[in-house]
């Protein structure tokens, strides 16, 4: 769940940060494209570190 969450804010991240340097639809793409897999991992990370305290 928390991969999934991280993987959507990301992706929104992204899209935000292209957009405000007036990016075309293939730079918003791409940025929302790296954003989703940078939220998604350290959403990873999140939960390792969560399942191992628990």
């Amino acid at each position: 769940m928390i991969v999934i969450f991280g993987f959507v804010a990301g992706a929104l991240w992204g899209a935000r940060s292209a957009r405000q340097r007036n990016g075309d639809r293939k730079d918003i793409a791409q940025f929302a494209a790296v954003g989703a897999i940078l939220g998604a991992l350290i959403g990873l990370f999140v939960t390792i570190g969560l399942e191992r305290i628990l």
